[in-house]
């Protein structure tokens, strides 16, 4: 309990400094739209470049560990998504429902957790799962929304306006830009990286304040619906991915670890920003994260007793 507390705090800690600054009314009622813009136009595509730029094929090459945890994350994702479209909501409202309950805080939470867990070892996972939600899942629900904001009746024209979008958004853009860099060999320039690392770094912290911000405001529209989302998050997809990795695919026991870890973690703060981006209500997003960090803190404790890591 120890660990995770030493890992969940912080972003606790940060949250709060959000929350007290706009009550407080250091920074103003438009602050957590604006900082949110700044993470989804320079952090986080810093980071998603940096990290698919630089990545090995021998790093992410785990079929077995990117199936269990990928299948656990798309499977719970489109479920999710299923569900609340037969409850009637949009597909834009059900996309983000679905990351919600799906996008696992892997990089604040995941890589400082497997390295006090599993030691140097555990950094592969942490990193192969964060590529899978940071690029992978986020671009599907991406590609969702866009498709859920267009009217197009003419399905050639709503393809190409959806495509154009998606050419235009920078969560997708950049993983793409890194990834085509990759391929090159040629590697990133020391200040490159050292201007990319600066960027990067913001992403959490600035994502986390806005998210205390947001908490800070009036709430207008949906305020119920969360908890759903929370038990998904929290437990069936480690149930889930568990399964896979255990029962399924029989992988090695640090990965198969890794992974029921890795699928018990929090909500990330994705989707609250994907929220503010497209400018849709983020009440249950942001309750969402704000829970699932909370009660992680018993989940992740019960996880790591049962691993007896």
């Amino acid at each position: 309990m120890h660990t995770v507390l030493a890992v969940v705090l912080p972003i606790f800690a940060l949250i709060l400094v959000g929350y007290l600054c706009r009550k407080t009314h250091r920074l103003g009622e438009k602050a957590a739209s604006e900082i949110n813009r700044m993470v989804v136009w320079l952090c986080l595509p810093a980071l998603l470049f940096k990290v698919t730029a630089t990545a090995t094929w021998g790093q992410i090459w785990q079929p077995g560990f990117v199936l269990a945890f990928g299948a656990g994350c798309l499977l719970v994702f489109f479920a999710t998504l299923a569900w609340r479209l037969m409850q009637r909501q949009t597909l834009v409202e059900a996309s983000l429902d679905g990351l919600s309950a799906a996008y696992a805080n892997t990089g604040y939470i995941g890589i400082p957790l497997c390295l006090l867990v599993f030691g140097q070892a555990g950094l592969e996972p942490a990193l192969i799962s964060s590529l899978i939600v940071v690029c992978v899942l986020f671009a599907v629900a991406v590609v969702c929304i866009e498709i859920g904001l267009q009217v197009e009746k003419d399905p050639l024209r709503a393809v190409l306006t959806v495509l154009r979008a998606l050419a235009k958004n920078p969560l997708v853009v950049s993983p793409i830009l890194g990834a085509l860099w990759a391929m090159t060999g040629l590697g990133l320039a020391t200040p490159v990286l050292h201007f990319l690392d600066m960027l990067a770094a913001a992403t959490t912290p600035c994502a986390l304040i806005s998210l205390g911000l947001f908490l800070a405001q009036e709430q207008q529209g949906r305020k119920t619906g969360a908890w759903p989302l929370v038990v998904i998050k929290l437990v069936g997809q480690p149930l889930l991915t568990g399964w896979l990795a255990f029962k399924v695919l029989h992988l090695p026991t640090l990965w198969a670890q890794a992974a029921l870890l890795l699928s018990a973690l929090p909500t990330g703060t994705g989707p609250f920003m994907l929220a503010e981006y497209y400018q849709r209500e983020a009440g249950v997003v942001s309750r969402s994260i704000l829970l699932s960090t909370l009660c992680s803190l018993v989940t992740l404790g019960v996880c790591l007793y049962w691993l007896g890591v």
